[in-house]
């Protein structure tokens, strides 16, 4: 909680929510919360990776459209080509012909057309696509592995769903308990207070000493002391609860100060628990990685197709000088040195390894079932003992308060059994306070953190 308290300090001092009902709190803490919804946020990102990974089995088809200036010779070349315009002026055929007309070597000069031709632009639009036919399978595992993900983040979601319920059913016990606290602090408190009257009373009569009054009103101040502090605690229970909720709560319908024991069925926890599912998920991962490095023992076959056209003006005479490729390629490594048999003895190694933490993963969940169980059977007992102990020790401060004034005791005597009171009732609500904790960690880790 102390990660909160600067933000808490600031929360805005405005009307909140009034009697809130703990399932409601629920509901809008689901709506709200704002960790819940990043939490969200990230499901929605990982199921647009499950939709761009799918989107491979479907090719690319790309358009692209350029524009050139060059007076290249290579370029200008291929430039006329492209656009079918070349002729064989452009090899120098007219100089061949008119150095052999004229008796000169036709072959030795180099045609100027060709090695020095004048600039020229070239607009060109091509069409590609390309399509995957066979990879070994490696798409439909990514595939599998994104959607793997996508529902582990759901996972992810859903656990920090509980502990935020968690929180939220401990913030209603709290408040509870510490509402409960302060009535029976200001009994106390009454309680010295007639207490205080007694010992003035028998004071002026002169049964008593100064000192008396000032050990009763001294007890007194520390209680009023205790009671001040406890109304602080409500305070920061209710702002904690209003950034839970990121709403403000100005008050809540009380629940028992004593949370119901869950039944837990052994099936039960392996089938629901979320640690469990993402582990199992895990496996699968692990699973779909060893068949993605297999794949790379496998061809890899793709086709594409060209379609375009070229000019020197943009979409000049389109149909008249567009052309076509196609073709098919088939790829399929042999030899990288043993790397793919490096990675594929990896991921078999990393498989076996998730088998474990699944197991691990079951037994330790099963074992801090079995503990939480048995701590929260122990502190029912202890909370029955001190209730027992905190009837008895009201008794025993009342006896003692009339003995007080029959002059049997000192007022020490009569303030230590008060004390003895406060620390039985102290000590209770502690313990009430560890075992509804312990109680929501359990419904947490069965996956229950909606029941009440």
């Amino acid at each position: 909680m102390k990660k909160y308290l600067i933000f808490l300090l600031a929360w805005p001092l405005f009307a909140g929510l009034d009697n809130l009902d703990i399932d409601q709190a629920i509901a809008m803490l689901k709506n709200k919360n704002l960790e819940l919804k990043i939490s969200h946020f990230n499901e929605q990102m990982k199921a647009y990776e499950t939709a761009a990974a799918k989107g491979n089995h479907y090719g690319k088809l790309d358009v692209s459209v350029s524009g050139m200036r060059s007076n290249d010779a290579g370029n200008v070349f291929g430039f006329k080509l492209q656009s079918r315009e070349a002729t064989f002026g452009d090899f120098g055929a007219q100089e061949f012909f008119e150095n052999y007309n004229s008796g000169a070597d036709p072959f030795t000069p180099p045609p100027q057309a060709l090695n020095y031709p004048e600039a020229r632009n070239h607009y060109q639009t091509k069409i590609s696509y390309m399509l995957p036919l066979y990879t070994g399978g490696k798409l439909s595992e990514y595939g599998r592995i994104t959607e793997a993900m996508h529902r582990m983040s759901q996972w992810d979601t859903q656990k920090l769903i509980n502990e935020k319920i968690f929180q939220t059913k401990k913030a209603f016990y709290d408040i509870s308990l510490v509402e409960n606290y302060i009535v029976n602090l200001s009994k106390i408190i009454q309680n010295i207070s007639r207490l205080e009257v007694i010992v003035k009373s028998m004071g002026e009569e002169g049964y008593t000493q100064e000192i008396d009054l000032l050990e009763v009103q001294a007890r007194k101040a520390e209680a009023e002391s205790m009671y001040n502090q406890a109304k602080l605690n409500k305070d920061l229970a209710y702002q904690f609860l209003s950034f839970l909720l990121n709403t403000e709560v100005s008050s809540i319908k009380k629940v028992n100060d004593m949370a119901p024991l869950p039944k837990v069925e052994p099936a039960e926890v392996e089938n629901h628990n979320i640690d469990i599912q993402k582990a199992l998920l895990g496996l699968q991962i692990s699973e779909m990685a060893v068949n993605v490095e297999k794949a790379n023992y496998l061809p890899t076959v793709g086709a594409f197709g060209e379609y375009g056209s070229a000019d020197d003006e943009m979409w000049n005479e389109f149909r008249d000088k567009d052309a076509y490729t196609v073709g098919i390629q088939l790829k399929w490594n042999i030899f990288n040195g043993g790397i793919d048999a490096a990675n594929l003895e990896k991921a078999k190694v990393n498989h076996l390894k998730v088998q474990n933490e699944v197991s691990l993963a079951k037994s330790g969940i099963a074992l801090k079932v079995k503990k939480l169980q048995t701590e929260i059977l122990s502190r029912n007992a202890d909370v029955k003992s001190y209730q027992k102990q905190l009837r008895f020790a009201r008794k025993v401060y009342e006896n003692y308060r009339s003995r007080y004034q029959e002059g049997i005791v000192s007022i020490s005597d009569v303030l230590m059994k008060q004390s003895k009171e406060l620390e039985v009732l102290l000590k209770l609500l502690t313990l009430k306070n560890e075992r509804n904790t312990k109680i929501f960690e359990l419904n947490s880790i069965l996956n229950r953190g909606g029941n009440v």
